[in-house]
C-alpha cells in the first residue's frame, strides 16, 4: 500500500507543476489573440500591410500556444487518472470500498460455475480482479474467467503476469490512458461495424477533379491579389462555388462514413495510445513478446495507424459544421480529400482492427491478474501436471479478508473424491467455492490463494446456489436436478472437477440420501474429481466401498462454555459434533 500512497503524492505534486504551466500558457493565449485582433483593428484603420502579417503572426502564435496547452491539459488528465488509480487501490486494500466495476453484464446463470462461484457481482472474483477500462478489456476478462485455455497457454499467461506484476509505473501508465478514454460497448461497435462497412471508392475522375479544382481557386485568388483585377476576383468567387457545388456532391457519402464513427475519434486516439505504450515497452516473457511483434507486423506500427485515423475522424467530424464546411471545401475540397484518405486507410488496415482492439482488451486482462497477484505476494503460481492431480497447500478463498483467512492443506490423490461433513456455519460451502475460485484462477494464469498447488486445469461443474424459476414454472427441486444431468452429462465426454452442496434438498430424508449415494457411485464411475458436502453422516459410509475412490473429510464444532467455536479447520473423519439443536435453544426457539 505504500507505493500506492507515494504515487499518489507523486502525480498529485505533477498535477500541481502542470496546473502552473496551463495558467501561463491561458495568459500568453489570451494576450497572442488580444494582439492579433487589435493589429487586424489597425490594419482596418490604416491599411497598413505591416498589421495584417503582425496579426497572422500573433494569430499563428495562438495557434502553437493552443496546441500546447492541449498536450498539458491532456497530461494533467492522465495524473488526475494515475491519482484516481492509486485512490482506488488505496480504498481497496483499506477495505473502505470496492469501487471497481462488478461485471453483472456477463453473468450467466446458466454457466456450470458463474452463479454458485459469485464469479460476477457485488464482491465477486470479477471485481476484486477487475482494472480494465476499455470494453474489450472488460469483456476479455470475463471471457477468461469462463473458458478454458491449454496448459501451454496457461503457462504463457503466469509468466507474463509475473513480469508485468513487478512494472508497477508502466502498468498505472497503460491503466490510464485507458482510463482516460471513457470507452463505452456503444464506441467499441461502432468502431467494428465501421470497419466493416465496405466504403466505396472514388473514382479515378473525381480525385483528379478534387486536385484541380483547388488548384484553380488558389491561383485565381493570387493573381487577384497581384492584379487587382476584378475579373480575377470574379473568376475567384465562380470557381469558390464551383468547388463547393462538386464538395455538396459527395456530402451524402461523407454523413453516411461518419454515421458510425461520430464521437470516437478521441476514445481511437487513446487506443492508439495504449498501443504505442505497449509497442514501446521492453519485454521478456514469450506471450507478452508476441502481442508486441503482432502490432509491429505492419510497415506503420499499429499505434501510428490509430493516431492517424483518430485525425481522420476528427476532420470528419468537423463537416457538421456549416461554416468550415464551407469555406474548407469551397476553397480546398478539404472533406473529400479527408473522405478519401479514410476510405484508402479502410482498405489497407481496417482487416486488422479488431485483433489490435483484442491485444488492447489482452494487455488489460494481464494487467489485472498482474495487479492481483502484486496486491497478494504470498499467493502461489500453481505448478501444472496432466496425470488429473489437484493439490493446494493453505488453501482459502482469495476474497477474505487476510486478517480471518482461515487456510487448509487438500489432496485429490489417491482417492479423488471428497465426502465433506459438518454443522451448519463449519465452513463447508465457503471450503468448496474456495477450492472453485482457486481453480478458476489456476485455469486462467493467476496466482491462486494457497502457499503452493499442484493442478491439471480440467472443466469445473458445480452446484451449490439454485433457486426456484416463477418465469419458467420451474421448481427448485427440477432446477437442481437438470443442474445434475447437465454435471452428468459432461462428465460422460470429460473428466471434470465436480463441487456438489447439500443436494436433493426438495425430497425426504430417506429419498435424498439414496439419491446422494447414487450421485456418488455415479460421480466415481465416471471418473469425477471434487467434493461433495452434505450434513446426512450416513452417506459417509459408502466410503468404506470405495477406499481407493473416496475419502471422508469434516469441519467440526466445539462448545466451550455455553459458546459454539468455529476453527474451520479440515480434518480427517466424519463430522461427529451438531450445533443445530443448542444453537436454537440458546437464542430461544426451543
Amino acid at each position: 500500500m505504500e507505493l500506492y500512497i507515494n504515487l499518489k503524492r507523486e502525480a498529485e505534486i505533477a498535477i500541481k507543476k502542470v496546473k502552473r504551466d496551463l495558467n501561463i500558457l491561458s495568459f500568453f493565449r489570451f494576450f497572442t489573440i488580444i494582439l492579433a485582433l487589435f493589429s487586424g483593428y489597425y490594419y482596418y484603420k490604416t491599411d497598413n500591410e505591416n498589421y495584417i502579417y503582425s496579426s497572422l503572426f500573433f494569430f499563428v502564435c495562438f495557434l502553437i500556444l493552443l496546441r500546447y496547452y492541449d498536450k498539458k491539459a491532456n497530461e494533467k488528465r492522465l495524473k488526475d487518472a494515475i491519482v484516481s488509480i492509486n485512490e482506488d487501490e488505496i480504498s481497496f486494500l483499506k477495505n473502505e470500498k470496492n469501487p471497481f466495476e462488478m461485471g453483472v453484464e456477463f453473468q450467466d446463470l446458466n454457466h456450470e460455475y458463474a452463479h454458485d462461484l459469485d464469479i460476477f457481482g457485488y464482491k465477486s472474483l470479477y471485481q476484486n480482479l477487475n482494472r480494465t477500462h476499455t470494453f474489450i478489456g472488460k469483456k476479455t476478462l470475463a471471457t477468461a474467467l469462463l473458458e478454458r485455455i491449454s496448459n501451454n497457454q496457461i503457462i504463457e499467461n503466469q509468466e507474463a503476469v509475473k513480469e508485468l506484476s513487478a512494472k508497477i509505473n508502466w502498468r498505472q501508465q497503460y491503466m490510464s490512458f485507458a482510463k482516460v478514454s471513457n470507452d463505452k460497448e456503444e464506441y467499441y461497435k461502432k468502431l467494428i461495424v465501421w470497419s466493416k462497412y465496405n466504403s466505396e471508392k472514388i473514382s479515378k475522375l473525381s480525385k483528379v477533379t478534387s486536385f484541380i479544382l483547388p488548384i484553380l481557386f488558389i491561383g485565381c485568388f493570387v493573381t487577384y491579389r497581384i492584379t487587382n483585377s476584378s475579373v480575377f476576383l470574379n473568376y475567384t468567387v465562380f470557381s469558390f462555388v464551383i468547388n463547393l457545388l462538386f464538395a455538396v456532391s459527395f456530402f451524402k457519402r461523407v454523413k453516411l462514413e461518419n454515421a458510425e464513427s461520430t464521437a470516437i475519434d478521441k476514445i481511437i486516439k487513446q487506443y492508439g495510445l495504449m498501443l504505442d505504450s505497449i509497442e514501446r515497452e521492453s519485454f521478456t516473457s514469450k506471450k507478452l513478446i508476441e502481442l508486441q511483434n503482432e502490432l509491429k507486423a505492419e510497415q506503420n506500427k499499429a499505434s501510428h495507424l490509430l493516431i492517424t485515423l483518430s485525425k481522420l475522424f476528427s476532420i470528419l467530424d468537423s463537416v457538421a459544421n456549416p461554416v468550415a464546411a464551407i469555406l474548407l471545401n469551397g476553397c480546398f475540397l478539404y472533406h473529400i480529400h479527408n473522405l478519401n484518405a479514410i476510405i484508402r486507410w479502410k482498405s489497407k488496415n481496417a482487416m486488422h482492427l479488431e485483433r489490435w482492439l483484442a491485444i488492447i482488451g489482452e494487455f488489460e486482462k494481464l494487467n489485472s491478474m498482474a495487479n492481483f497477484s502484486y496486491n497478494n505476494p504470498q499467493f502461489a503460481f500453481p505448478e501444472l501436471n496432466e496425470k488429473y492431480e489437484i493439490s493446494f497447500s493453505e488453501i482459502a478463498h482469495p476474497l477474505l479478508d487476510t486478517n480471518n483467512r482461515v487456510t487448509n492443506t487438500v489432496d485429490f490423490q489417491p482417492q479423488s473424491f471428497m465426502i465433506l461433513t459438518g454443522s451448519n456455519m463449519s465452513g463447508k460451502s465457503t471450503f468448496l467455492r474456495s477450492l472453485g475460485v482457486n481453480m478458476v484462477l489456476a485455469a486462467m494464469g493467476a496466482p491462486v490463494c494457497a502457499t503452493k498447488a499442484n493442478v491439471h486445469p480440467m472443466p469445473i461443474l458445480v452446484s451449490m446456489r439454485l433457486s426456484d424459476s416463477l418465469s419458467d414454472n420451474e421448481s427448485y427441486f427440477y432446477a437442481e436436478i437438470k443442474r445434475l444431468k447437465k454435471i452428468m452429462d459432461a462428465l460422460e465426454n470429460e473428466r471434470s472437477f465436480v463441487l456438489l452442496d447439500e443436494i436433493l434438498r426438495g425430497t425426504n430424508s430417506d429419498d435424498k440420501r439414496s439419491g446422494t449415494v447414487d450421485v456418488i457411485k455415479k460421480m466415481i464411475a465416471k471418473n469425477g474429481v471434487g467434493a461433495i458436502a452434505t450434513h446426512d453422516i450416513e452417506v459417509c459410509l459408502i466410503a468404506s466401498d470405495y477406499p481407493q475412490q473416496l475419502v471422508n473429510k469434516c469441519f467440526e464444532v466445539e462448545i466451550n462454555q455455553d459458546d459454539l467455536h468455529f476453527d474451520y479447520k479440515l480434518r480427517n473423519g466424519i463430522c461427529k459434533n451438531k450445533s443445530a439443536t443448542f444453537l436454537m435453544k440458546k437464542i430461544g426457539v426451543i
